[in-house]
């Protein structure tokens, strides 16, 4: 029996289902651009709430899409907060590619016991949803 072959570098094997890990997205971390994003429109569900706002013309990069992510203390002490925040992370690389639109700042906020504790899959799809809302007409 024969070793596996190590991958050639950069190549990766992927599912089909899921996009590259190096993603269009760029994160805010600057504490004005939270502020700023938590000032438009927001959507919340069961896992998280979505904050998002149309960034102008005149942004540095208007054709990026920025997300950022946080997590209060009331989510616990920091192993639980970084768990919340890591599954905040992965379902954005995943969703926000291919739903989320340029020159949109998106703020995804864990809520306590629900982040953490919530059904992956329920996650990504409560970002698809909220996605739709947010972008949908204002009602």
């Amino acid at each position: 029996m024969t070793p596996p072959e190590a991958p050639v570098q950069g190549q990766m094997a992927r599912d089909t289902d899921t996009p590259p890990a190096v993603s269009v997205c760029l994160t805010l971390t600057k504490r004005a651009e939270f502020l700023r994003a938590a000032q438009g429109r927001r959507q919340g569900m069961p896992g998280f709430l979505l904050q998002a706002r149309q960034r102008g013309p005149e942004a540095a990069d208007p054709a990026a899409i920025r997300v950022g992510f946080t997590c209060s203390k009331k989510l616990g002490n920091a192993v639980a907060r970084n768990r919340a925040k890591r599954r905040l992370r992965e379902i954005a690389r995943v969703i926000l590619p291919l739903h989320g639109r340029p020159g949109w700042d998106y703020v995804l906020v864990g809520r306590p016991e629900a982040t953490a504790a919530r059904d992956f899959a329920d996650l990504k799809a409560d970002l698809m949803r909220a996605l739709d809302r947010i972008h949908g007409p204002k009602g």
